[in-house]
């Protein structure tokens, strides 16, 4: 009589939304963990590129890719049968681009963001916009979020991350789906955190590049960051986050790898605004969307309707928006009255 093989478990599978550097990295990353992932792009010669050549020569060049990645340009095939449905566009295109998804996503699929950023007009975090569109559960969405540059990722450096969830499960599955040598993401039930910390952190960013394009110093830098840090804690407690959360990976660990790295957008942007160039200058120069400067007023404003403090947020936002001076703002910041270090918790 032959004996049955045993059953194996069918394979996890992820479609990767979005292919850009950090969609096109993390999609390597799953891949890398064992995860089947296919990842989608809107232009059908990057796409090729990527598939065949195992290249992603406009975000990153010069990077070997999986040779098991997928890619194709049509939205339908890259999400039959995901597991996991990860979105890796541009903040403020995620609700039109969800439009067009949502009846491509297979309904047992968790969606799970990797975006950092505050929706303009509506002050939602991009979980909440998932939710909207989509009309799911808060416990089919998941964040990922960190100390997570791209480049070094692709590169195979050693990163953390964190994987938020309210269901314990669907992120321990994420976790899982996604942890290779390289890679270690923890879990976190604090999706607002998790989410504020990713979003805020590239405003801060903003204001600690254009400190370094004026020829300010570390004690300058530092000084925004923690300060930074503070006006986030309390925009976070006011939404019902967990206090804790800042002081891991999601908050302090990416504040600073954004603040300090010449690799990250933000930091780069502002420095360029600091050393003289226009806003329209930096944003004809700069390739890759800079989440922050439009996020900058969408976080402000929720900071408003909440009633909370956020002098550093404020003046970025002023200078994206309202022609305010990167000069000016570190003046408005100095000028300030004198407080207490911890208020408005």
């Amino acid at each position: 009589m032959r004996v049955p093989e045993p059953e194996t478990e069918p394979a996890t599978r992820a479609a990767v939304l979005g292919s850009g550097s950090w969609g096109t990295t993390y999609a390597a990353t799953l891949c890398d963990a064992g995860t089947e992932t296919v990842l989608w792009g809107r232009r059908p010669e990057l796409v090729k590129s990527i598939d065949e050549r195992h290249e992603n020569p406009d975000y990153l060049p010069g990077v070997e890719l999986p040779r098991t990645l997928r890619a194709t340009a049509d939205p339908e095939e890259a999400l039959r049968g995901a597991d996991f449905v990860v979105l890796a566009v541009p903040a403020q295109t995620l609700r039109d681009n969800l439009r067009a998804w949502g009846s491509y996503v297979p309904r047992t699929a968790v969606l799970v963001s990797l975006m950092k950023g505050i929706e303009i007009g509506t002050g939602k975090r991009m979980s909440e916009v998932v939710r909207e569109v989509l009309d799911v559960p808060e416990d089919r969405v998941a964040v990922v979020s960190g100390p997570n540059l791209a480049k070094e990722i692709a590169a195979r450096q050693p990163a953390a991350a964190v994987v938020a969830c309210t269901d314990e499960s669907s992120a321990e599955r994420l976790q899982v789906a996604s942890h290779n040598a390289y890679f270690r993401p923890y879990t976190n039930p604090d999706v607002v955190g998790c989410e504020l910390g990713g979003a805020v952190k590239n405003v801060i960013a903003l204001a600690v590049g254009m400190a370094a394009g004026m020829g300010f110093g570390d004690n300058a830098k530092a000084a925004l960051i923690t300060r930074g840090l503070a006006e986030t804690v309390r925009l976070g407690v006011a939404l019902g986050a967990d206090e804790h959360t800042f002081a891991g990976l999601a908050g302090m660990g990416d504040l600073v790898a954004t603040c300090s790295s010449p690799l990250s957008r933000n930091r780069t942007f502002g420095e360029k605004l600091g050393g003289g160039m226009t806003l329209e200058e930096v944003v004809a120069e700069t390739r890759q969307t800079a989440e922050g400067v439009k996020s900058s007023g969408a976080v402000l404003q929720l900071a408003r309707e909440h009633g909370v403090e956020m002098p550093i947020t404020e003046v970025v936002a002023a200078v994206m928006h309202d022609g305010l001076s990167a000069r000016e703002a570190g003046r408005l910041l100095m000028s300030r009255s004198a407080k207490p270090e911890r208020y408005g918790v």
